[in-house]
């Protein structure tokens, strides 16, 4: 029988590397290649399909494919017992398809395509697990993202003013014309759904229901940064408002979530909210003008939260799936490879030099440092810098040191060999890839000088983290955790700033509350009463009457004609 599973691992990780060599190839020649097959005439205006192929989308589909081939080899075993492996396997590849048609097309309507696939892709991965959660968590996901879906609707619509679907042509446009305007605003709108900004930010931690797969490839590198790839592509057509309304969002997005995953327990959700950080940091270096370095940080983010996921994967398939960070402890002495591996990722996410997170974020830190800029897009960007530190090592704290907390319930080793083969590929590219893709993008060097303090500002505010996820975490019988003692703030804070209770009871409950009146007084009220059933009364009355009319009695009859008689009469 063949394996289904190592077919497409061996088939992505063939094409990935293929994808790879072209993308060098475009960059060494600084090539772009343009393939347009017309496939109708729509009142002048050419429904074409479009595809474009430069250094950008060859690297990022070279990447996504990497990470689904070992996401997919990593399921073999991960999966192993499901019935249903095949379909979910043909689910993940589906999504990967609908990833490259997004990412190969200058075109809204082909974009369209493939963000709608991911949209109906995600929300099969979503409730794969069929329980009532994950109906939850999917609906949310999938509603969210119609708003952007419909963003981009409205865009295909408005431009057909202008005669052609490639918006390629237009960026220039789009930032000067009035009109054209509404296209810039409304595609921001879609990658703020798709990419889980303030306020739609609630669908990223509730789709973590679905198998943690597919959330080490959909909710790390793919589908949450969609809606980034989007505004790379677009980012001509941003004008200065639109850039400082984008910054301020992104910024808070990236203080709320960094805040959030300092407060919450659940393992998966605290790497939810971790990638919903970094997508805010990309958001904020790509309002600022340096669409290179959101790209750079995307690609390198992709690689370290993707193992992240499947490390934290491993830890839940160990511990007979539980994902509470408060029953885990002491998981080095047992899992010392798979800890090994989160480590790292969880360096890399801090920006430890000369693993591939430090080469993106320090850039962005630097960069952003010498940008010109107030002092609240300055301050809340190293308070987040220093939050992401700090929630790293409070989940070290609870997984590796310790006590293990879960009894002797369950026998903790590391996960079966095919599992760590799929993360073992993943820890050389998160070690290399950082200096290899600042080699290979930026052809010119970036002078930055600074002075002293703000060139040690980032090194100040990761050492405050990783102080504070120390204290925020320290537990035992005889010492004072603060996150217990404000239980009250902490729930708070961990929810979001009640965003997904805004976003789910906050629109539901007005409507059934609505209907539940509307049903009560009206439907089974007044419009009952002056409606079918007093006209039901009358009728059943008035037929009564005519029945006993109707019934043959002969002195009616007579009387009836003497009435008529007297009427002619008269």
């Amino acid at each position: 029988m063949i394996n289904i599973c190592l077919c497409y691992f061996s088939l992505f990780l063939l094409l990935s590397l293929s994808l790879f060599l072209i993308s060098l190839w475009l960059m060494a020649l600084d090539l772009t290649c343009f393939v347009e097959y017309e496939v109708l005439m729509l009142n002048s205006s050419p429904v074409s399909m479009t595809i474009l192929i430069d250094w950008m989308s060859t690297l990022f589909m070279s990447f996504v494919l990497f990470i689904s081939s070992m996401v997919i080899l990593y399921s073999d075993e991960y999966m192993y017992g499901d019935l249903n492996i095949k379909r979910f396997i043909l689910l993940v590849v589906m999504f990967v398809l609908s990833m490259m048609l997004l990412i190969i097309s200058p075109n809204l309507i082909s974009i369209l395509l493939g963000w709608d696939g991911l949209g109906l892709v995600s929300y099969c991965l979503v409730i794969y697990y069929q329980n009532v959660k994950s109906f939850n968590a999917g609906m949310i996901t999938a509603l969210t993202n119609r708003i952007g879906d419909v963003a981009l609707l409205m865009s295909i619509a408005w431009m057909l003013n202008y005669g052609s679907w490639n918006y390629i042509f237009f960026l220039e446009e789009m930032k000067e014309d009035l009109y054209m305007k509404l296209i810039s605003i409304l595609v921001i709108l879609a990658a703020m759904t798709k990419s889980a900004q303030i306020p739609f930010s609630s669908w990223l931690p509730a789709a973590m229901a679905a198998p943690t797969p597919v959330s080490s490839l959909v909710h790390s590198s793919t589908l949450v940064t969609a809606g980034v790839y989007l505004l790379i592509r677009f980012n001509y057509s941003l004008n200065d408002s639109m850039m400082m309304m984008l910054l301020f969002i992104s910024s808070m997005t990236m203080f709320m979530s960094g805040l959030g995953a300092n407060f919450e327990f659940d393992l998966k959700k605290i790497i939810a909210l971790s990638t919903l950080s970094q997508l805010g940091l990309m958001m904020m270096i790509l309002s600022l003008g340096e669409y290179k370095l959101a790209f750079f940080h995307l690609l390198t983010h992709a690689l370290f939260k993707a193992l992240l996921f499947m490390c934290a994967g491993s830890v839940i398939h160990s511990m007979v799936n539980c994902q509470d960070i408060r029953f885990m402890g002491s998981l080095s002495l047992t899992m010392p490879l798979t800890c090994a591996f989160m480590n790292i990722c969880n360096l890399s996410l801090c920006g430890i030099p000369f693993l591939s997170g430090f080469y993106s974020k320090d850039l962005i830190a630097e960069v952003m440092s010498m940008g010109y800029m107030g002092t609240y897009i300055y301050s809340i960007f190293y308070i987040s810098i220093g939050l992401t530190v700090s929630y790293s090592f409070r989940l070290l704290y609870y997984l590796f040191v310790g006590d293990l907390n879960f009894g002797s319930l369950v026998y903790l080793s590391d996960s079966g060999k095919v599992m760590l083969k799929g993360m073992s590929g993943l820890i050389f590219m998160v070690v290399i890839m950082g200096s290899v893709l600042s080699w290979l993008m930026f052809d010119s060097l970036y002078v930055i000088v600074l002075p002293n303090m703000m060139k040690y500002m980032t090194l100040l505010m990761v050492s405050i983290g990783m102080f504070i996820g120390f204290l925020v975490s320290k537990f035992s019988l005889s010492s004072y955790n603060l996150s217990l003692e404000n239980i009250s703030v902490s729930y708070y804070l961990a929810g979001m700033w009640n965003m997904p209770v805004l976003s789910t009871s906050g629109v539901n409950y007005t409507p059934v509350m609505l209907g539940n009146l509307y049903i009560n007084s009206l439907d089974q009220g007044w419009v009952e009463f002056y409606g079918s059933q007093n006209i039901y009364k009358h009728l059943i009355k008035n037929s009564v009457i005519m029945q006993f009319i109707l019934s043959n009695n002969i002195k009616l009859f007579f009387m009836l004609m003497i009435v008529l008689f007297i009427f002619i009469l008269v």
